[in-house]
């Protein structure tokens, strides 16, 4: 809360209970302190302030901000109360409050340091760029000090980077942030090094890329101290920006000879020394070759210096740096590239790469170092690199399977880099069944006597032999794609859950079994699964999408609005975080970090998940309470959901997900490539459309039913208030989305299996929801020509309407036939599982939510007609009249629904039966022999798909019970 020293004044001795209260969480004892003391005075709006924060803490919004608002009419100077309200604006997320409190305060109190530096961060927090600027100058006026004015500068730039127009940041906004540095500069009041950082910053923007040389290079260049070689990495950017390709060689030189681990400075040596012979260059007769030194301009000096510098780590003793012999390497394929015949002088690199292996081949980098290189070698060459590297692994004598064992740590990681370069050459694809099956067994092997290593680990460290468990898995999964088995996915799922009893942290063994569970349809196991990764920050965006692309599409919906929770609270709070850094950035003057700050929050704001997450996790809502716990009408006004209006910026979309977080070892023509991410990105905004797209009809369908009950038996002024105009656009829109989507559909690009998860789009298009649902969407206007045109006028109008709930009950029934099967199911010792119907029944409930919704609609229309019709019966007196056509189709239409969910109802009630008397314990899998310890992680895996599908189903039937429930009252 807020600060408490030891001060004199009497009412913070008053007030300090209630602030105890307030922090230790006791917001009832807070509010009653709080009003004894306001009793006695009146006047204290501190107490006031404090009481609203314990009413805003026990959910009382209203009282709380209406008690605030009358201390805040009163434009309060004291700090508690300024403080106090600054707290309670912030926890109801309205920080546009703050400034209007320290306005007032500025305006009375105008010579106060302490309220204008609060005035210029409550701007900050909203962004307020121009007023941060003025609020800045005010203060630096009030007292002169660097930062103040600074501030001031630092806004300007910022106004330059969130204008939409770039010439006005080019002529205007940066211009004037450089004179106002200039001016300092001039007058020699330049202090710290944020503030040459913040000069630097402009002048980049501005493309003045000399000036900033300039800068860096003379004296006020001399305060960047804070990073290492700082000064250095300037020049070299700028070098490049400017294409100065001299004088960055011979400064890449320069940092290698100090640094010569560096990877980024071989890149640039390799990139400025090829431009340079590229543009011929040649040194000056006279003088220095550059500003820099003496510049390398042929393959003949780069050579020479490659040479120079492995040696000098030849001459060392011990800890050799691996960056010469990698850039030596790197020479070599630029040179290839270039068909430069003194590639050949460098060596071989088979018998380069081989050395490296000998020398690191017991690092865990080694296999990340070599892989990159593994495209100089020719085909031919890979079972003899393969062969040869195997000669430098120290290995036991074989045992009785054959099988020899390394006898420590760092001849166990030798083996396995040989084994993780076997499969990213592709010699493990290129084994028949058999030989997969003898590496599996190999694999397992090695895996089980290297846990002796890690006997001493902690529970929270991985254990030496993790990676052999997880390739083993990988070439189950080989089998399984090929072969089509399902017991080859299960001894996968057994293995990895072997691996992970003994090594509980390791994330790579939890993503895979997460991925195998949903892609069997489990999504019960996977809850636990991720939770236990205990994804922090921005992981929620970069692997979230795991978790959400399952949850509801598999029918565990309590599940589902966890994880959707999970994310949305993440993204919601990075809003409000954000705006903290930056102010942190402000005060510590770390202005270069402003922007990225900035950015940052932008990116994940436009992040495609939380796009996806916001949308699913409305629509899951309504799924699941609409019209059940409360109307549709309410849940939608309580989503602030307004149908005319796309709150999704589709052209700003950012892919923020993290497509290759699982470990791969796969060889170049399986791995993921930039195709499989653009499909993957097109496909998962073109399901996104098509949910955002419902969503919004769905709030068309409430604000109709919601006009035409208050209307009911009138006509109104106005002609239909839901614009049925918007109604029109949002189907046509739905159509040319679901018309694009099968388009996209029918190319069936397959991704790699530890690639993008496919999105819902081709099951939700092969189930017919997609249609059943336009089709039922389409309902409303014909509903609305009906009640402008009336019984009487409308036969034409009410056959079609009459047809449209027959064809609707078809498409329904058709979606029904489509879950009819056993999702998992044993035959002759073998499983087959048919996942793919859970889904197909999910699809099949929110439709018939859908349908329900629409069918109210109807209902709210067709009633009063019925009505006026009876009425008019009365009238003429007549005894009987036929039935208008489209009354007695509505309700058919609701009859035929009735029994379509009875019969949903019944086969889901049979699956439950036939799921819980299955055995899946006594299948027998073939291929190899299982220990009896392997049996029992299988079963575990099996125990808990089954268990999944079960809980699936329960909750699929819970929520189609209830739809079922909510269509007795549909009658007219």
């Amino acid at each position: 809360m807020a600060a408490r020293g030891h001060v004199q004044d009497p009412n913070d001795r008053r007030l300090r209970p209630i602030y105890d209260y307030l922090d230790n969480g006791n917001n009832k004892m807070a509010i009653q302190q709080a009003d004894k003391l306001l009793k006695k005075h009146k006047d204290l709006h501190c107490a006031k302030v404090l009481k609203a924060i314990g009413l805003q803490r026990t959910a009382k919004q209203d009282e709380a901000f209406t008690l605030a608002q009358e201390v805040a009419v009163l434009e309060p100077t004291d700090d508690n109360s300024l403080q106090a309200l600054t707290i309670l604006y912030r926890e109801m997320h309205r920080p546009e409050l703050v400034t209007k409190l320290y306005e007032a305060a500025v305006r009375k109190v105008p010579t106060s340091e302490e309220y204008h530096s609060h005035l210029f961060m409550a701007y900050a927090r909203v962004g307020e760029y121009k007023k941060m600027q003025q609020a800045g100058m005010a203060l630096y006026k009030i007292v002169p000090k660097n930062p103040y004015y600074f501030w001031s500068v630092m806004s300007l730039v910022m106004q330059a980077i969130s204008a939409q127009d770039e010439k006005l940041s080019q002529t205007m906004f940066l211009p004037l942030a450089e004179r106002m540095v200039e001016k300092m500069v001039k007058e020699e009041k330049i202090e710290a090094e944020a503030e040459v950082q913040l000069y630097f910053m402009i002048l980049e923007r501005l493309g003045k890329y000399v000036e900033a040389l300039e800068v860096v290079q003379g004296p006020l260049g001399e305060k960047l101290t804070s990073e290492l070689q700082s000064r250095e990495n300037k020049c070299m950017m700028l070098y490049r920006r400017l294409e100065r390709w001299a004088e960055c060689n011979a400064l890449s030189c320069k940092l290698l000879l100090k640094n010569p681990d560096d990877w980024q400075f071989y890149l640039l040596y390799f990139d400025s020394l090829f431009h340079l012979i590229d543009q011929s260059w040649t040194p000056p007769q006279e003088g220095t070759h550059s500003a820099e030194g003496e510049v390398h301009s042929s393959i003949s000096q780069a050579l020479s210096f490659m040479e120079d510098r492995i040696a000098t780590e030849e001459a060392k003793e011990s800890k050799h740096l691996r960056g010469p012999y990698l850039a030596r390497l790197e020479l070599i394929r630029r040179l290839r590239e270039r068909s430069c015949p003194e590639a050949q002088q460098l060596g071989e690199p088979l018998e380069l790469m081989f050395q490296f292996f000998v020398k690191y081949g017991d690092k865990p980098c080694c296999i990340t170092d070599l892989k990159i290189f593994l495209d100089l070698l020719k085909p031919d060459q890979h079972v003899q690199f393969i062969n040869r590297l195997m000669e430098a692994v120290p290995l036991g004598a074989p045992g009785e399977d054959g099988v020899a064992f390394p006898g420590d740590t760092r001849a166990l990681q030798r083996h396995l880099c040989v084994t993780q370069l076997s499969r990213s050459l592709g010699q493990q694809h290129a084994l028949n069944t058999q030989g997969k099956l003898g590496l599996i067994k190999e694999l397992k092997a090695h895996y089980r006597h290297g846990l002796q290593f890690g006997k001493s680990c902690l529970k929270t460290e991985l254990q030496f032999s993790d990676m052999y468990c997880l390739m083993a898995a990988h070439v189950y999964i080989d089998l399984w794609l090929e072969t089509g088995e399902l017991n080859m996915l299960w001894q996968s799922l057994g293995l990895l859950e072997e691996g992970l009893s003994h090594s509980s942290s390791n994330a790579q063994l939890k993503l895979l079994l997460l991925l195998l569970y949903c892609r069997l349809g489990a999504f019960e196991p996977v809850v636990d699964l991720y939770s236990s990764l205990d994804a922090k920050h921005v992981q929620h965006d970069t692997i979230g999408y795991l978790l959400t692309r399952y949850a509801e599409s598999l029918g565990q919906f309590a599940a589902a609005s966890q994880s959707c929770n999970f994310s949305l609270r993440f993204f919601h709070s990075n809003q409000k975080d954000t705006s903290e850094y930056v102010i942190q950035a402000y005060k510590y003057g770390a202005f270069e970090k402003i922007p990225e700050f900035i950015a940052f929050r932008n990116r994940l704001d436009h992040s495609l998940h939380f796009a996806q997450v916001r949308t699913e996790r409305m629509l899951l809502d309504l799924f699941l309470e609409a019209d059940i716990s409360s109307p549709l009408e309410e849940s939608v006004k309580l989503m602030s959901l307004c149908p005319e209006e796309d709150d999704i910026l589709w052209d700003s979309l950012r892919d923020n997900r993290d497509l290759t977080v699982l470990v791969s070892w796969n060889p170049k023509d399986r791995q993921l490539n930039e195709e499989h991410k653009q499909r993957s990105l097109e496909e998962d905004t073109l399901w996104l459309r098509l949910r955002s797209l419902t969503l919004r009809l769905i709030g068309c369908i409430s604000a109709l039913t919601h006009h035409t009950s208050r209307n009911s038996e009138k006509t109104t002024e106005n002609g239909v208030a839901a614009k049925p105009s918007s109604l029109r656009s949002l189907l046509s829109q739905l159509e040319n989305t679901l018309n694009q989507a099968t388009q996209f559909t029918e190319k069936q690009l397959q991704y790699p299996f530890v690639g993008p998860v496919p999105s819902r789009l081709a099951q939700a298009l092969s189930s017919g929801c997609c249609q059943c649902q336009l089709s039922s969407l389409q309902l409303p206007l014909h509903l609305q020509e009906l009640e402008a045109a009336g019984l009487d006028e409308s036969t034409a109008l009410q056959t079609q309407i009459s047809n449209l709930f027959k064809s609707l009950a078809v498409q329904l029934q058709d979606m029904l036939e489509k879950c009819k099967g056993d999702p998992l199911e044993v035959k002759d010792s073998q499983s087959t599982t048919q996942h793919f119907l859970l889904e197909n029944l999910v699809y099949f409930v929110e439709t018939v939510c859908i349908v329900l919704w629409v069918s109210n609609y109807c209902g709210s229309v067709l009633r009063p007609l019925k009505s006026s019709l009876q009425k008019k019966k009365k009238k003429k007196k007549e005894a009987s009249t036929v039935t208008p056509p489209v009354l007695s189709a509505y309700q058919e239409f609701n009859s035929s629904l009735q029994s379509l969910l009875n019969q949903a109802l019944e086969h889901i009630k049979s699956q439950e039966i036939s799921l819980t008397a299955l055995k899946l314990g006594a299948l027998s899998l073939e291929g190899q022999t299982q220990s009896e310890a392997e049996e029992t992680f299988t079963k575990t895996a099996m125990d808990k798909v089954q268990s999944s599908y079960l809980r699936s189903l329960q909750e699929i039937g819970e929520l189609l019970k209830k739809r079922a429930d909510t269509l007795k009252s549909l009658k007219i």
